[in-house]
């Protein structure tokens, strides 16, 4: 299962009302918000794992941080610690608010969702993806030596988000996604 449908999945779709609730958008406005945010978050924690200090840093974080919490228990995602701990996040992957703000500008030209909304929801969904990618790392079947590679790895589940037209290859998505990034389009 892909990291995108994980979260939409988190308990029983309540993850996906309650991002409806603290914005103010309906579950298709979320699951459109999801759709645009998740893939350039995705590049993001892909390209931070493309270096063994990038995947060091991630796999260190997933271990010892908190952030299943942001997956198992919904009333999280309201505080002010999740919303610093996800700009944290994008910090850490975009390197830069500029990144951030034009991930939210781009989504907000695919959705129709005011950029506001999206800036502030950013941060929220971040939290959550390490939430979902933390529960993955405790499962005993992603322990050991492919813990963040392979199918059933995080890698994996991060893949099928970036492979919007489902060619079964990231290379031209992820090289648009880029582009798009870079050029503020």
């Amino acid at each position: 299962m892909d990291i995108l449908d994980v979260i939409r999945g988190v308990q029983g779709g309540g993850a996906v009302q309650q991002l409806g609730h603290q914005f103010g958008l309906d579950e298709n406005q979320v699951s459109s918000a999801l759709s645009a945010l998740v893939p350039a978050l995705t590049a993001g924690f892909q390209n931070n794992a493309s270096s063994p200090q990038g995947l060091d840093g991630l796999l260190g974080a997933l271990g010892g941080g908190q952030h299943q919490r942001y997956v198992e228990d919904l009333g999280t995602l309201g505080q002010q610690d999740t919303i610093a701990d996800g700009n944290g996040i994008l910090g850490h992957i975009f390197g830069s608010k500029d990144v951030s703000r034009q991930v939210a500008s781009q989504a907000a030209a695919q959705t129709g969702i005011g950029e506001n909304v999206l800036k502030s929801m950013l941060p929220v969904v971040a939290a959550m993806m390490m939430g979902a990618m933390s529960k993955r790392m405790a499962q005993p079947a992603a322990l050991g030596a492919n813990a963040a590679m392979g199918s059933g790895g995080l890698l994996g589940m991060l893949t099928p988000a970036l492979d919007s037209n489902r060619d079964g290859s990231v290379v031209d998505d992820l090289s648009g996604l880029v582009s798009r990034l870079l050029s503020g389009r």
